[in-house]
C-alpha cells in the first residue's frame, strides 16, 4: 500500500460518513490485489475512504453541486478559500445571514470560493454537522450553538489540496451512472449511496433535492451488475434491510455494525446494522 498523509482526511462532517468503517474496510474488505488501475467513488460525500487510501488515480463524483464545488475550490483556490474562512464567526445571527444566501436571487452570482467557504462554515457551525436542504434546495439546518467550532483547519485543507493536485483525481458532478461509464476491468469501485431507510420515517431525503428512493436503489443494483460484467471490483455499503439483502442476493454480503454520529434525533445516534456487498473474494 502507498504511504499516506494523515492530514489528508474529510474536511466536512457528512451524513453517512465512513470514518468509523474505514479501518474495517481497509483491513478486511478491499480487493486482495490492491494495485487497481483507477479508483471510482460516485457518491463521494465526505470522502473518508478516498482520503484513507489516497489512490494515485481516481474518479470522484457527487450529485450535490455545492459539495463538488468545495472539492474543486480546495483543489484550485485553497489559499483564497483559507483567507475567506478567516472572516467567518460563530455567531447565531451571522450564521442565519450566511445560511440564507441561497434564498436570494444573487446566490448564483456568488463566486465558487464564496460558496465553498459558506458550505464549510455552515457544516462546522450548524446543528450536528448536518447537510440538509428543503424542497427548494435551500440549506435549512439550524444553528448549532457550539462554543468553539474548528471553522478553519488550514493543515487539512492544504493537505487535501496537495493530494488532489499531485495525483490524477477527476472530480465530477454527474448522475452516478454517467460517472461510472468509463470504469473498466481491474478498476475498483466503491458505492456508498444514500441508504435504504430502515423504516418509513428514517428516510434521509434532505441530502439533495432529488432524493434516492427504491427505484434509484434498483438502478444502482443494475449498475453494480454492469460493473461486475465489465470486470470491475465493486464494494457497496448500505443499510441492512430486507430490500437490500434481497436485491444483492447474488453477491457476497457481510453484516456489520457502524456508529452513526449524525441523526436529528439524538436518541437514534449509535450503532446501526449495515451491509457490505462485494463481487470479489
Amino acid at each position: 500500500m502507498v504511504s499516506v498523509n494523515k492530514l489528508v482526511k474529510p474536511f466536512l462532517k457528512w451524513a453517512g460518513g465512513k470514518r468509523q468503517l474505514v479501518p474495517l474496510i481497509i483491513e478486511n474488505y478491499l480487493p486482495k490485489n490492491y494495485n487497481y488501475q483507477t479508483y471510482y467513488e460516485p457518491f463521494i460525500g465526505g470522502g473518508a475512504l478516498l482520503f484513507a487510501l489516497q489512490p494515485k488515480k481516481a474518479v470522484i463524483n457527487d450529485s450535490n453541486a455545492e459539495l463538488i464545488n468545495c472539492y474543486e475550490v480546495i483543489r484550485d483556490s485553497v489559499d483564497e478559500l483559507i483567507d475567506k474562512l478567516k472572516f467567518y464567526k460563530n455567531n447565531e445571527e451571522y450564521y442565519y445571514t450566511i445560511r440564507d444566501w441561497d434564498r436570494e436571487e444573487s446566490f448564483q452570482d456568488r463566486t465558487p470560493v464564496q460558496r465553498a467557504s459558506r458550505i464549510i462554515f455552515l457544516n462546522k457551525t450548524c446543528y450536528n454537522g448536518l447537510f440538509r436542504v428543503n424542497s427548494q434546495g435551500q440549506f435549512n439546518v439550524p444553528f448549532g450553538k457550539y462554543k468553539n467550532p474548528n471553522i478553519l483547519d488550514v493543515a487539512v485543507l492544504k493537505a487535501v489540496s496537495k493530494y488532489l493536485n499531485d495525483n490524477q483525481i477527476t472530480i465530477l458532478n454527474l448522475d452516478f451512472q454517467d460517472a461510472l461509464k468509463n470504469a473498466k476491468r481491474g478498476d475498483f469501485v466503491y458505492l456508498d449511496p444514500p441508504y435504504d431507510p430502515v423504516s418509513d420515517t428514517a428516510s434521509f431525503t434532505g441530502y439533495d433535492v432529488n432524493g434516492f428512493n427504491k427505484d434509484e436503489q434498483i438502478r444502482l443494483k443494475e449498475t453494480f451488475d454492469s460493473l461486475d460484467r465489465r470486470g470491475c471490483k465493486v464494494l457497496l455499503s448500505n443499510a441492512y434491510t430486507n430490500f437490500i439483502k434481497d436485491l444483492y442476493k447474488d453477491y457476497k454480503q457481510t453484516k456489520i455494525s457502524a456508529i452513526r454520529a449524525i441523526n436529528s434525533n439524538a436518541k437514534k445516534r449509535g450503532k446501526v446494522d449495515e451491509i457490505l456487498v462485494k463481487n470479489y473474494e
